[in-house]
């Protein structure tokens, strides 16, 4: 383990890159669902999906070049859970991203064709038109809208967990995190985020926040639940999964991704290809129909639904 405040721009296992860019090793995912499978989350292959009925206001706005083949290529990232991860066969792609990506094909009247990617090559895939959609947990950001369009499907945000048993009630403002260690990724937003509270906090003569940092992400959940650390900062999404599958953490407070700012995670598309305005419909169908808030329900992802989908957002700057 290394402390201090430095912004050096690995990413840190803690953050493990969601926010912005990345993902976890999909083995490490795979890993962690099998050891969680009797704890309510279905790991299994064979995933019930209640069906997405076609939106018609979306079809009318599908580019033709798109729905020739009746298909809707979708590259994902495996690795993260709740997000998307391998399920027991080590195969198939599941998670919140899996079945939104199933779903918005669905409501397209098309049939979801899941691409497993590594996070580098999505851009280049994107953009080339290999995979004609990216549902991987991308933020908007105002550089990313230079090349890609965007349509909004999920709230980004980043939790504070604490140990089930620990005194800290809530962190929602700078003062409440003054004098605690807090385990955070290096070169992540969160950490840019914490950076900022600290500054306030030390400039209104409170308690400096105590940065810890860690490259392997089991040494930091040891640290968190054997009282070594006061509470961890980093993506709500998978905080949230692991909080429920060990019972060992609990969510003390919810922050946007962008602080002060909103920021969205967004299905993502070529820039100019027509496809991003018929994802928007098609989300918009899935949240009428109450089918996008049940997906959300169950990957525990309920506290980053959003009311509309929006396209082309402002973003975070770069």
């Amino acid at each position: 383990m290394k402390k201090g405040t430095g912004t050096s721009l690995l990413i840190g296992v803690a953050a493990l890159g969601l926010l912005l860019s990345g993902c976890s090793d999909p083995g490490a995912a795979t890993a962690a669902g099998e050891s969680t499978h009797a704890t309510g989350f279905n790991l299994d292959p064979e995933q019930h999906r209640t069906a997405a009925a076609p939106v018609q206001a979306a079809e009318k706005l599908l580019p033709k070049a798109v729905a020739a083949d009746g298909k809707l290529s979708i590259a994902i990232v495996p690795g993260a859970a709740p997000l998307a991860l391998f399920a027991t066969d080590n195969k198939t792609v599941i998670g919140n991203e899996a079945d939104i990506a199933v779903a918005l094909a669905e409501s397209l009247g098309l049939q979801a064709e899941l691409v497993p990617v590594s996070w580098p090559d999505w851009p280049l895939g994107v953009e080339s038109g290999k995979y004609e959609a990216a549902i991987i947990n991308v933020t908007v950001t105002e550089e990313r809208k230079k090349k890609f369009d965007f349509a909004t499907y999920r709230e980004d945000k980043l939790g504070f967990y604490v140990a089930t048993d620990s005194k800290i009630t809530e962190i929602k403002e700078p003062k409440d995190v003054a004098g605690l260690r807090i385990i955070v990724g290096s070169g992540t937003n969160q950490e840019k985020i914490l950076l900022a509270w600290d500054k306030k906090n030390k400039s209104a003569g409170l308690a400096p926040v105590d940065f810890q940092y860690y490259d392997d992400e089991a040494l930091g959940t040891i640290a968190l639940n054997s009282g070594r650390a006061d509470a961890s900062f980093g993506p709500n999404a998978t905080g949230a999964y692991k909080a429920i599958t060990d019972g060992k953490t609990r969510l003390a407070g919810l922050v946007p991704g962008g602080w002060p700012d909103a920021a969205n995670i967004a299905v993502t598309v070529k820039k100019g290809s027509g496809l991003a305005e018929a994802s928007q419909a098609g989300i918009n169908g899935l949240i009428e129909s109450g089918l996008y808030q049940e997906i959300l329900d169950k990957w525990s992802l309920g506290e980053e639904a959003i009311k509309t989908s929006e396209l082309n957002p402002a973003g975070l700057k770069d």
